[in-house]
């Protein structure tokens, strides 16, 4: 396996998240993660800013008369001008609203991979599966990523989202289980049975929408919902603040909706393999981070009539890393 492979340094992992770019490399025993917003600002040009960034080492582009901020470092200057961070991604593919998304994006697969070449390296991405109507929209943004990455230099293929948690945090049941994502545009879900994808889907309910959602209630940036949901949020039994309780009114309606939709596309397997034992189900992706998450999906899941069993409710030890992980094991597996 790839802790093992002394090939895993030719291969990287790609998750191309809506909210986050994650990318997973070996270098010898370990795997090393580079992670980064998939978000920009722009801000005024002048000679004396574009220096100070130089200084600190920020990363940003010139574009016409501004100076464009991306990655980690975009929200601080956003935070500090009281603005939004702009997505070059949404609901799991390029943003049609901003004429610089693939730039955008381009730019921060090369700071989280810290390349500017692949040198003829395997790279496997993630895709989403595509919500329901928006299959057309999926293929164009495949096909954008994969020429784009080929012009990195490298060799290219994707996998669904879904599917690489599976790969990622499955490989103690022969990556047979469902693997749910839940990132910031979708929720990706895939079940897979010895490795082979039963079946994929997505929802556009997820982090998004619960920031956007309780931002509109509230009155707020989303911005500040996303900075007040990863700080402060949890389930425990009581919600601190109107704000809190605004986010876990969407939380719980994205996990309703979630359930329900694995319910429906398990009942509509046409030829659903022959499951000897239950099977695990782990959670990963960033909006599964706040504290309570697993034993609330985990409550809703067992009071839902399943047609399979299922055998444990697992959170994955680092959940934001699983689908660039599993992206990483489809690419070695290619070496």
């Amino acid at each position: 396996m790839m802790e093992t492979d002394p090939q895993g340094s030719r291969a990287v992992g790609l998750d191309l998240g809506t909210s986050r770019i994650v990318s997973a490399q070996c270098q010898d025993t370990d795997i090393l993660f580079g992670t980064q917003l998939n978000a920009f600002t722009t801000i005024p040009f002048s000679k004396l800013t574009e220096g100070v960034l130089k200084k600190e080492r920020i990363p940003y582009v010139l574009q016409d008369s501004e100076i464009t901020v991306y990655g980690d470092e975009s929200e601080r200057f956003a935070n500090l001008f009281h603005t939004e961070t702009r997505r070059p991604m949404r609901r799991g593919v390029l943003n049609p609203d901003e004429l610089t998304s693939a730039t955008m994006v381009r730019e921060i697969v090369m700071l989280v991979t810290g390349e500017k070449n692949g040198r003829g390296q395997k790279l496997c991405f993630s895709i989403p599966a595509a919500p329901l109507g928006a299959g057309e929209a999926v293929a164009t943004h495949q096909s954008q990523m994969m020429r784009m990455l080929c012009d990195l230099g490298y060799e290219v293929r994707s996998i669904p989202e879904g599917l690489a948690v599976v790969y990622g945090e499955m490989e103690s049941s022969n990556y047979t289980g469902i693997g749910v994502s839940c990132g910031g545009g979708l929720c990706n879900v895939c079940l897979s049975y010895l490795s082979v994808p039963v079946f994929s889907f997505s929802i556009p309910k997820a982090g998004d929408f619960i920031d956007i959602s309780a931002a509109n209630a509230r009155g707020e940036s989303a911005t500040r919902i996303r900075a007040i949901k990863e700080e402060s949020f949890c389930f425990n039994g009581h919600f601190a603040s109107k704000t809190h309780q605004a986010i876990g009114e969407y939380y719980d309606e994205m996990i309703h909706a979630l359930v329900a939709a694995i319910r429906d596309t398990l009942a509509g397997v046409q030829s659903m393999p022959k499951l000897n034992r239950p099977i695990p189900l782990v959670l990963a992706g960033g909006s599964v981070l706040v504290s309570g998450f697993r034993d609330r999906f985990e409550k809703q899941l067992r009071e839902t009539e399943l047609p399979v069993a299922i055998a444990e409710v697992r959170l994955a030890p680092n959940p934001q890393h699983s689908t660039a992980r599993g992206a990483l094991v489809a690419a070695m597996s290619e070496i």
